[in-house]
């Protein structure tokens, strides 16, 4: 990729350069790395804004210099979406430019200050695009090794992706190796690096967990005035406790938990951090998700056709589960648009199943026939009840609670009330002696346990969720940071 650049305030930069390259402004030179924000012009004349990360050539030494083409020559071939893309690098008889995207929110730092902690829905969105780029990072053999809240910035103050930056300290790895030198932020740096000297891969995971801990309650785990002080901290024996007062899921707590084992052989591993129920990343919005929602919902279609009411419903909702992140991933609003209108098409269909998939809609018209016989046996059999038979009575006055209760559409109380019946009953079978009470009997309890399992399933296909959230998160995350930009203006 070809940029064009002007050097200002640069004193003598290279012939060659000048005449390829142009910068429009250069400020605040003078330290070993800067970041500065520039319009540059493609030679196609395409505006764009990038980063520019300054490395002064005087500041470098032999490690240093080492850290820094490994990050180059790293970011030359990491491209992902949630990564800080490398656009080009150049240099002058002073400095090293690494031309980089440019990401206009800021850093997760100061979003977490402005916010002071964050709700745990957009914590685990923001996980995810994590866990995204590190499964890409993992895939290629790299470890990052100076992962924390600075080195991931937003896209954007409205509604951001995040992006992980600064590969500085980065390099490839392969499964098994490891590695003595100290890197990394001591913060967010695993006890290993710390404490042992020796550390593989796993680094990264205990800095995403004092990451997410500090997204959740604001603050690292381990906030210390001293490196001794967080030595003591991190290999103290109690383990890690969350703060008191501050309610998270059970998945949020476990997967904190699991990557804060002090002990690497303790620690959560990279499958089962990526395979996690609160990561999720089989759902996190991605190019796949459409994929996999169309595919589903095809088969939910067929099944439909076919009068398979009962999976089209399933099928259908798990289509949902993948229509939500696909409309997150969209950013163009008219395909947005037109997505949702979609799904909304699929899930009144969706709705529409399930009213015909209602025990007593099923009853009084495919099953009119099973419906008489069950209803007559219940009759002859509460009259073959006698007095010698207060638990079969019992046991019939729950039953014919329950069929009152299903024409009520009460049915959670129905399925109880047959469950706790056909209990009793098949507990009686065993002494109830040969003969056409015990017949029917056997007759009936088939029946009412067909009954059972048809209300059982219904309740099942009722729970499914056909309700499109994606504007309403969409929505919460304009207000979260809409709240963040007031802070900033402030």
């Amino acid at each position: 990729m070809a940029f064009t650049f002007t050097f200002q305030g640069i004193e003598d930069p290279d012939d060659h350069l000048n005449n390829t390259r142009h910068i429009s402004t250069l400020v605040s030179k003078g330290a070993a790395e800067l970041q500065i924000t520039f319009t540059t012009h493609h030679t196609t004349g395409i505006r764009e804004v990038v980063a520019i990360k300054c490395v002064l050539k005087s500041s470098l030494n032999k490690a240093s210099t080492e850290n820094l083409l490994t990050e180059i020559e790293l970011l030359k071939n990491l491209k992902h979406e949630h990564i800080v893309e490398l656009k080009d690098f150049i240099w002058d008889s002073k400095y090293i430019y690494l031309v980089m995207e440019y990401c206009s929110g800021g850093d997760l730092s100061h979003f977490i200050k402005s916010k002071r902690a964050l709700p745990e829905r957009i914590v685990r969105k923001f996980l995810q695009q994590i866990a995204l780029a590190m499964q890409f990072l993992h895939d290629n053999n790299v470890v990052h090794m100076d992962l924390k809240p600075q080195n991931i910035l937003l896209t954007a103050s409205s509604n951001p992706s995040l992006k992980i930056g600064d590969f500085g300290f980065a390099k490839p790895m392969l499964e098994g190796d490891q590695m003595d030198v100290m890197r990394g932020s001591p913060l967010y740096m695993a006890p290993e690096i710390i404490c042992r000297k020796s550390y593989d891969a796993r680094v990264d995971l205990w800095s995403i967990g004092v990451i997410l801990y500090e997204c959740l309650f604001g603050r690292a785990p381990f906030a210390s005035r001293s490196f001794k002080e967080l030595g003591e901290k991190i290999w103290d024996s109690k383990p890690v406790e969350l703060p008191p007062g501050v309610e998270v899921s059970d998945d949020c707590r476990d997967l904190l938990l699991k990557l804060l084992q002090r002990n690497p052989e303790d620690r959560i591993s990279f499958e089962e951090f990526f395979n996690h129920p609160f990561v999720d990343l089989l759902h996190a919005p991605s190019p796949y998700c459409l994929r996999n929602a169309k595919d589903i919902v095809s088969q939910a279609v067929k099944k439909d056709t076919e009068g398979d009411y009962k999976n089209a419903v399933t099928l259908y909702c798990n289509a949902l589960a993948f229509f939500v992140p696909a409309i997150h991933y969209e950013k163009d609003p008219v395909k947005k648009e037109a997505l949702r209108a979609k799904v909304r098409e699929y899930m009144m269909r969706a709705e529409t199943l399930k009213q015909l998939l209602k025990p007593h809609k099923s009853s009084e018209s495919v099953n009119t026939l099973e419906r008489t016989i069950s209803s007559d046996g219940d009759e002859k059999l509460a009259s073959m009840c006698g007095d010698n038979s207060p638990e079969l009575q019992a046991a019939m006055k729950l039953i014919e609670a329950a069929t009152k209760e299903v024409e009520r559409e009460e049915f959670d109380k129905a399925l109880n009330h047959y469950e706790i019946a056909l209990g009793a009953i098949i507990k009686l079978l065993p002494s109830e002696p040969k003969g056409p009470r015990r017949d029917l009997i056997v007759q009936q309890v088939k029946l009412w346990m067909s009954k059972a399992e048809e209300i059982k399933a219904y309740l099942a296909i009722r729970e499914l969720k056909t309700e499109d959230t994606s504007k309403q998160e969409e929505e919460e995350d304009e207000s979260q940071t809409g709240i963040m930009n007031l802070c900033r203006l402030q």
